[in-house]
């Protein structure tokens, strides 16, 4: 990254004389993937997007480009111009924010932003030594810039680093899966995640048929993970609750959930991938979404909580331009942990069941009562007697989240950090906190395809 975010948007800023703020994100970023155990397809990226909106009143115009000399930033602020002129009128428009401090919570670390392509690549190459099964997968590591900057006075800007590995260990009849993603390179072993992968694939061999119906479960992490972020799209965010898409719409105050789950929206915790401000510039808040099992809140932005009115104000979870459908979203969620000493504890306390290592496939089905289908996957087993015993086939599943949760039997002590970025457009990492979790209910509609490639 040659110009900082900051300057760019700034620069951006000064193509207008009406009111107008401007995101820049840069990139810089490259991914090692692997395939059949051998490194392929290097990508490597150096961008950066900026996303300027105008206003008129309340008329709102907004424009995006990625050229950021002189001429291509007049002719984004010369398009967001013209759309503005041509916006309908928007009477519930907030106007834009007024300066607020933001606190740097962390989140950036040098030597994962000095990685090169070769790091890279051995990182990937690690993965591959580590496994006596044939892996499929990536390491990726990158270091974003955001920035914003508006008429209004905000100049904000905050710098963070990720890195990852993901393996799906596989060949014919087995697969197994494993991840690990952090703010610090130095903090993601591949040749540990290749490990649990080829491990957890091994055992999946000889797969086993069930019936559907209802167990009881043992869900890992990676799953856990999958659910609450389906779920979260339409439950967790103020235009889900203001648009009564939202399980918690009527039900804030009340007990939802069982007793033993709180789950909050933390962007500050250096646990996580810690982020300052959302793409309005307004200071990300801690927010409490559920405390012993109840419904205490939702997270907001500026526009949705003027819709909501009732004293509602944003929590600092504006959402870029490109993902504003649904509305303000937690991307820092965290599950508090519980007592359980490990996944073999949580088996014993089903004794009979299901234990499930990642989702896949996820569709919600009806939001408003959290209702989410899809597959299990690279890792289903039976639990017979507290013990998980044989390997099972991909599993279809269809589960009211809110009920999946009504009756929790533990929750791990140790809480891992499960990426939830897909990689595909501007780098914004995030992801989920949770332990592994075990329930009375996960229920079962039939069977897929046995594991392996």
């Amino acid at each position: 990254m040659t110009t900082g975010a900051l300057d760019v948007a700034r620069a951006a800023l000064a193509m207008t004389d009406d009111e107008a703020d401007v995101v820049a994100q840069a990139e810089s970023s490259g991914l090692a993937r692997f395939a059949n155990s051998e490194v392929h397809q290097p990508t490597l990226i150096e961008n950066t997007t900026v996303t300027m909106r105008v206003v008129r009143g309340n008329r709102v115009g907004v424009a995006q480009t990625n050229r950021i000399d002189e001429t291509g930033l007049a002719a984004v602020a010369a398009r967001a111009t013209d759309a503005a002129e041509s916006a309908p009128d928007d009477p519930g428009f907030p106007g834009l924010p007024r300066p607020a401090e933001a606190a740097q919570p962390g989140g950036y670390d040098e030597a994962t932003a000095a990685l090169t392509p070769e790091d890279q690549a051995r990182r990937a190459t690690a993965a591959i030594a580590a496994a006596d099964v044939p892996v499929y997968g990536f390491f990726t590591s990158g270091v974003t810039d955001l920035a914003i900057a508006s008429s209004t006075g905000i100049e904000l800007e905050q710098r963070f680093t990720d890195a990852m590995t993901l393996v799906v260990a596989a060949d014919e009849g087995r697969s197994g899966y494993a991840e690990a993603v952090a703010a610090r390179d130095a903090d993601v072993d591949p040749a540990a995640v290749a490990r649990e992968a080829a491990e957890k694939a091994v055992r999946t061999a000889d797969a086993a048929t069930i019936a559907p119906g209802a167990y009881a479960a043992v869900l890992e992490p990676y799953a856990i993970a999958e659910l609450l972020q389906n779920f979260a799209y339409d439950s967790f965010g103020g235009l889900g609750l203001v648009e009564e898409r939202s399980y918690f719409a009527g039900r804030i105050g009340e007990r939802v959930f069982d007793e033993r789950m709180t789950i909050v929206d933390d962007a500050a915790d250096a646990r996580g991938l810690p982020k300052a401000f959302d793409y309005e510039g307004v200071p990300k808040q801690r927010v409490e979404l559920v405390v012993d099992g109840v419904a205490r809140g939702v997270v907001w932005d500026r526009a949705s909580a003027r819709r909501a009115g009732g004293g509602h104000v944003t929590t600092g979870h504006a959402p870029a331009q490109d993902d504003l459908f649904f509305g303000p979203l937690p991307q820092a969620l965290a599950v508090s942990p519980g007592d359980a000493e490990s996944v073999d504890d949580l088996a014993a306390r089903v004794g009979d069941g299901l234990y499930v290592t990642r989702l896949h496939y996820l569709g919600v089905v009806h939001p408003r009562e959290g209702v989410i289908t899809g597959m299990t996957r690279d890792g289903t087993f039976r639990i017979r007697d507290g013990k998980i015993a044989e390997p099972l086939v991909n599993l279809r599943f269809t589960v009211a989240v809110p009920e999946l949760l009504r009756e929790v039997l533990g929750l791990t002590r140790d809480a891992k950090l499960v990426n939830s970025s897909a990689f595909y457009g501007a780098r914004y990492p995030y992801g989920i906190r949770t332990p592994a979790l075990a329930t009375s209910r996960f229920n079962v509609t039939g069977i897929g395809g046995g594991p392996g490639i």
